[in-house]
This record gives structure tokens, sequence and C-alpha cells, in this order.
């Protein structure tokens, strides 16, 4: 039997949004409030008049999480995932449902949250360590590893006031990150600090997934969520809208995102079946950085055109565009754009992306015979790219280069014998001194 160590059942919060404010009771009216606490029992069957608007948070959430599963919870923001992870760490209550925790649970919420600004940066990493449950034996033994990991040793002993607020993030963030809970609640806090901490913090979360402990982890950095999650859950609107792979996972949301772009839509007129070479495997394409590819897509027009342009783009997991590749109507079309079924191809070369996750859409703006412009854009397709070469690094781009290593002759005239060799589809000759 599988070792489930969170379990959520019709798990739900609501808030209430606007309505009168509540003011402090005097003592007389706390006395007078708990002689009708009974009779108010009653009337709070009634409708509730003047409380103002109610939304759901959260929505009948069920769900299981094994233990050493690594999740990454998806959503637009609204969706509920800090809230979720809220009610996870018990910072709040569900209106309706439960979830229940097997183990310790470290959140890293809110960074910074209990910290003093009068005291020294030392003393609030016990009091910032106390508050997050970690003993003082547990702190003493972690002490030197939190200064270096947030790379404040010179300023320790001076008052977080004085802090930069990068300085006062990344202190905050170590004191958190050193826990050792079973369960670890992590909200959107890798972004702290300039990019090289971002990249430790990054690198702390992959040994904390490596440990095999259990870890929610919620962002809106696509790259983060593929490179350390197995496992995704995608909400929507206080709902749970997938539970899957994380590449998948993060397919369903791309594709959610592009149904909601804002861009006008007439029935009948489209894009359809976008496919990566010749296959659609649920929005998702696992490509070689050296591989050429086809897309295809069907477009749909149910009127008559005058002209346009299809686009074919492809953005990095932040958002970015990365290609933008136009066929005008010049070149497209003879004549003008009749109402029909229509078949669109691109042929790319290797475009020696390095190990990441991209997306590939298409659009089509086009000019209608009776006037009016449109924009339809296809589906997202979830480019998951694998490097199949040779010092990729950390770069966007991971091209096949050629390397040439060669050993200089010695000074005392002493012969040298070359040795190339070839290692991958990258070429890489090398030359050195035969001893």
């Amino acid at each position: 039997m599988n070792d489930i160590v969170i379990r959520a059942k019709g798990l739900s919060k609501r808030y209430r949004i606007g309505g009168p404010r509540v003011r402090y009771k005097t003592l007389r009216e706390s006395v007078a409030a708990a002689a009708t606490a009974p009779f108010r029992a009653l009337w709070s069957k009634r409708p509730e008049v003047g409380d103002g608007d109610r939304i759901w948070a959260l929505k009948d959430l069920c769900f299981e999480v094994e233990r050493g599963e690594v999740i990454g919870v998806i959503g637009r923001n609204g969706a509920g995932k800090s809230t979720l992870l809220k009610i996870l760490s018990r910072i709040t209550r569900p209106t309706e449902g439960y979830a229940d925790l097997k183990g310790r649970v470290g959140s890293l919420l809110e960074v910074g949250t209990g910290f003093h600004q009068e005291l020294t940066g030392l003393e609030n990493i016990y009091l910032n360590g106390a508050i997050l449950g970690m003993r003082r034996q547990e702190i003493n033994r972690k002490l030197d590893e939190i200064i270096e990991f947030a790379e404040v040793s010179r300023f320790i002993d001076t008052p977080v006031k004085h802090y930069s607020s990068g300085m006062y993030l990344r202190l905050a963030f170590s004191v958190a990150a050193h826990l050792e809970p079973e369960i670890l609640l992590v909200d959107e806090v890798l972004a702290v600090g300039d990019v090289g901490f971002q990249r430790k913090c990054l690198g702390k979360m992959e040994d904390v997934a490596a440990q095999g402990r259990t870890v929610l982890f919620v962002s809106h950095n696509l790259a983060a969520i593929k490179e350390l999650c197995r496992s995704s859950l995608v909400l929507n609107e206080g709902r749970i809208d997938f539970r899957g792979s994380a590449v998948e996972g993060l397919a369903h949301y791309s594709r959610g995102l592009a149904r909601n772009d804002g861009e006008v839509r007439v029935s009948g007129t489209g894009w359809r079946d976008v496919r990566v070479n010749g296959r659609h495997d649920g929005g998702v394409a696992s490509l070689a950085a050296s591989e050429p590819f086809l897309v295809e897509a069907q477009l749909e027009l149910d009127a008559d055109y005058t002209g346009g342009n299809i686009f074919c783009i492809v953005d990095d997991s932040s958002g970015t565009m990365l290609v933008h590749q136009r066929l005008d109507g010049e070149t497209l079309w003879s004549r003008d754009l009749q109402a029909g079924r229509y078949r669109v191809g691109v042929e790319f070369p290797a475009l020696w992306l390095a190990a990441n996750l991209y997306t590939l859409h298409f659009k089509f703006i086009g000019w209608r015979t009776g006037g009016g412009t449109e924009r339809h854009h296809s589906e997202r397709v979830m480019l998951d790219v694998t490097n199949d070469v040779n010092g990729v690094g950390r770069a966007l781009l991971a091209p096949s280069a050629r390397w040439l290593l060669s050993a200089e002759p010695d000074q005392g005239g002493g012969e040298r014998k070359d040795r190339p060799s070839v290692n991958g589809r990258g070429s890489s000759l090398l030359a050195c001194e035969d001893h």
C-alpha cells in the first residue's frame, strides 16, 4: 500500500469581499454577545444581508500525495495556489472539508515573516528559526551553513533594519531553507535576491527534492517546475483542472492560457489539429536540440479574406519570444483567400535550443472582404527539448560547436603525437601530448 502523507477531501475555502468593517467591541458588547449566542445560532440559518459578495478561493479539492513526491502547483493568479498552501500549513482554516498531513511540515510561504527590525541578523536567525519550529541545538548546528548560504557574514551582527531588501530576503530564505521537514510547502520564493542567488535557491530546492522529501512547489517559473517536479496539480478558479505528470500539466496550463489570451474568435474560424513531426501527443512534443522538425496545422475560414498573414511563434518558458516566422499575403496567396480549409506547414532546421520547455503556436491575421480585421491563435504545443550535445551549461542556445585542444611543444623540443577524437554529435577535436 502506498504511503500517503497528504490527503485532502472536499477542501474548500470561502472569503468575503466588501461588506461592513468590523470594529473592536467593548466589554459590555462582548458580554451581551455571549448571552445572545444561542439565539444567533438560530438566526444564522436565515439569509445574510449586507455582508458583501462571497467568493470560493478553493472549492471541493480532493487529492492525495505520496511520500517523496515533488508536485508543481500551477495556475493563473487567483487560482487558489497560495490559499491551498496556507491551509496545508495550518495558517488558515478551510471553510469545508479537511486535509490530513503526516509528518513534520515546513513552509516557505512569505520569507521574512517573524523578523524583528531592531534585532541583529544573528538574533533573527534564532528568533525566526524558533518560529519555524527549529530547536536551539538544531540552529546551533546549522548556524554557519545558514550564514554562509545567505552571504551576509560581514553584517551578521548588524540590525536587519540596515540591510538592503535583497540581504534581508536572502537571510530569511536561508533560515527557512535549512529546515529538515518531511513535507515542504514552497510558494514562489525562488525569486528572491539577484540572479546568482536565485540559482543557489534552485540548487537548494533540488537538494531537498533529491533527499526524498515530499514537496509542493508553487511557481510561475515553468522551467523550474519542469526541473524540480515529476508531477503537477493545475488549479483553475479554485478547482483542480488537471492532475498528472509535470510536462503534461505545463502543456495543459499553456493551452489554458491560449484559450484566454483575449483574442476575438469567430465560430467556425480558427486553427485545428496542430502537430509536430506528424504527431499530436496531448499537446507535448519531445525534441532533441539538434533535431529539425516539421510543424503542421489546419486553418479553417468561414468567410472570404482580401489578404492576411500567418505567423509561427516559439516562446520560452517565461514568455519571451524566440522565433517569429511570418508568411505574408503576397507570398502566400495569388488571389483573394476564400472560405475553406487549409493545411499549413513549417519546416524548421535544428534550433539548438538548450534543454528546457518551450511553446509553439500559429497565428492568423486576416482582412475580411466585408471589412474588419480578425486574429486567431492556435493551441500552444509544448516543446520539451532535450540536449544531445556536449558542454550545454546554462546558456539559452546549445550549438554543436567544434572544439580544438592541442598541447604546445615542449621547450626541450620533445616530440608530441596528436590524437583526434569525436565525442557526441557536437564534434570535438582533441589533440594532447602523449605521455
